[in-house]
């Protein structure tokens, strides 16, 4: 007898159909798994076993072969083990084979019968809504399933409660769809004290999203003002939140199914390997830079990471996305960010300090800052130094402008963005991700001004990728200003953000 039902198989976050046969034979008893699978789903005939014998049944002694269809896709992970184990049951006769019609499935299974929540849920749940199935899948995974629009979710704890809800027996309620809560307070930028230069080039970053360089020595507060950056930054908008949140899924990093509502800061430590910051790794897993889509990556003692995988951004930062290419297959993840880093002067940390610097100053300086390489220099908009702090300002009682103002200029300055590049028709929504193609439309300048923009851009020895860079940051500071021209004091402003480097 043969039945089959369907699955999934992920190609970067889009879940492509995998068709599971199971076929029972005569022959010597044998459980045989065929159709490029890897050794976790190769184990998945030990645990369906383990697990069936757990709830009272047993398989017969045949020979039993299972086929995941295609068979030239390579399969990994152990999602495969409900829908293989549910393909033997309807084999035996045990869950009807309407099942096949009507339901995805996947799920991993204990050797007690549990089932055990897995990854990539989300998109199957899309998958699964765009064939008109429903989803099977494990109770933990039920509100990451619901918010696939589809007709019903079946998410069991158990298999033997899977097995009575479609032998009709009992009716398991549907789960509720959730968003992730607050998981923190951000910190306020009210309680920086001083620093009105960066916490301004923090403001452009955000109404933009551009990318932000801040230099300093230790104790600045670039840390801190980055850490500041998620609390005056928007809400994810529902469509950006099943993007952020499908991502998510597939990483396996989704907290209790739930849709992330705030856009994702990651700050991942220098010590990090190439692979855990741009992804791949055996099974070519999304880095921290596809799990910062929409959001922040954050890199602090920036010259500390590794040449080599700094040198692995230059590609990601400027086309948004990240390609991880293997022999058999090319994995695409979106990587959309705001680049923030930070890093002191030299390593020492105090090489604009006369009285605190060593002995090499100011050549450490130098060495030290050509860690990080021009392409990439090139690609950050904003660069803004910030010097010690003068520990009169902790004395002063004049309350700092806080984050919900802040927040609130903005949202009107993207509000702005988004009404202007909806009116001409461009995609991107953001000034930082304005293609050329359409820099004349959106950036207009008068002849004037014109001269002066590259009068100035020459004499500080732009690239064309710098003039450009340069042009849409002026945008977003005319935006803020409630401007629809691009004045002089615009453009001398984002001219100096990059006078460093």
């Amino acid at each position: 007898m043969l039945s089959r039902i369907i699955t999934v198989a992920f190609q970067g976050i889009k879940a492509v159909p995998v068709e599971v046969q199971v076929q029972i034979a005569n022959g010597l008893p044998a459980f045989s798994i065929v159709g490029l699978a890897d050794k976790t789903v190769a184990e998945s005939r030990e645990r369906i076993r383990s697990a069936l014998m757990s709830i009272g049944l047993s398989l017969p002694p045949r020979r039993i072969t299972v086929n995941l269809s295609p068979a030239d896709m390579q399969k990994e992970g152990s999602h495969f083990d409900l829908p293989i184990a549910i393909a033997v049951l309807m084999a035996l006769g045990v869950i009807p084979a309407e099942v096949f019609d009507s339901y995805v499935a996947l799920g991993e299974l204990s050797l007690g019968g549990d089932l055990l929540p897995v990854n990539g849920v989300l998109p199957t749940a899309f998958f699964a809504a765009g064939e008109g199935k429903k989803i099977i899948c494990p109770f933990k995974n039920g509100p990451e399933a619901s918010w696939g629009g589809m007709q019903g979710v079946l998410a069991p704890l158990t298999l033997i409660q899977l097995i009575n809800a479609l032998q009709g027996k009992i009716i398991l309620d549907s789960p509720k769809p959730e968003v992730q809560q607050r998981s923190s307070e951000f910190m306020d930028i009210g309680l920086v004290k001083g620093q009105e230069t960066a916490k301004r080039a923090l403001e452009v970053t955000a109404a933009g999203g551009h990318n932000l360089l801040m230099i300093g020595a230790p104790g600045a507060g670039k840390s801190l003002l980055a850490s500041c950056l998620p609390g005056i930054l928007p809400e994810l908008t529902p469509q950006e939140a099943l993007e952020v949140s499908m991502i998510h899924s597939v990483a396996g990093v989704l907290n209790d199914g739930a849709l992330l509502k705030e856009r994702p800061f990651r700050a991942p430590h220098h010590s990090a390997s190439m692979p855990s910051l741009v992804g791949g790794g055996l099974k070519a897993k999304p880095g921290e830079i596809s799990l910062a889509h929409k959001g922040v990556l954050f890199l602090d003692e920036l010259p500390e990471f590794q040449r080599t995988t700094l040198e692995a951004l230059r590609q990601p930062l400027e086309a948004g996305t990240v390609t991880i290419s293997r022999a058999n297959a090319h994995t695409t993840y979106p990587a959309d960010v705001q680049f923030i880093a930070a890093m002191n002067p030299c390593r020492c940390g105090y090489g604009d300090d006369l009285k605190k610097a060593c002995s090499k100053a100011p050549k450490c300086i130098e060495e030290y800052q050509s860690k990080v390489s021009g392409p990439v220099m090139d690609r950050i908009d904003l660069k803004v130094y910030m010097n010690s702090m003068d520990l009169d300002v902790f004395r002063d009682k004049v309350v700092a402008e806080s984050s919900i103002s802040v927040k609130a200029r903005i949202l009107k300055a993207r509000e702005r963005q988004r009404i202007r590049f909806e009116r001409l028709g461009i995609p991107g929504g953001l000034n930082a991700n304005l293609s050329q193609k359409y820099m004349e439309e959106v950036c207009t300048i008068s002849p004037e001004v014109e001269t002066f923009f590259f009068a100035a851009a020459q004499k500080l020895s732009l690239s064309a990728r710098g003039l450009f860079r340069t042009l849409k940051v002026a945008r977003t500071i005319a935006d803020l200003s409630d401007s629809d021209e691009i004045t002089k004091a615009h453009l001398s402003e984002a001219l100096a953000y990059r006078l460093i480097g």
